[in-house]
């Protein structure tokens, strides 16, 4: 069974580009392909108590035969650290590949 796993970073933040180009190139070296849905940035919108935030973001996409949780906890630490954000965030499905 192989996994699908998105990570949404935003797109709107000092340096994004760059930063963005490095996780491509560090997942590409490692999962040998990536996807990155970035020609209409996306809006994630959430409540933070009384305040509504905003961020645009987009959708870097890999495959992986397996999920390393560990791998990707503290990937998902460094990302958070890299764009300066509370919280990244990544999810996996299985997915059956036709």
């Amino acid at each position: 069974m192989r996994h699908l796993i998105q990570i949404f970073l935003p797109s709107n933040v000092d340096g994004a580009r760059h930063k963005i180009e490095t996780v491509e190139q560090q997942l590409l070296d490692r999962f040998g392909g990536v996807t990155l849905n970035i020609n209409t940035p996306a809006k994630g919108i959430w409540e933070r108590g009384a305040d509504v935030e905003r961020d645009n973001i987009i959708v870097v996409a890999v495959m992986a035969e397996k999920l390393d949780r560990d791998w990707w906890r503290n990937y998902r630490q460094q990302l958070q650290r890299t764009f300066d954000q509370e919280e990244i965030l990544i999810i996996a499905t299985q997915v059956d590949q036709l």
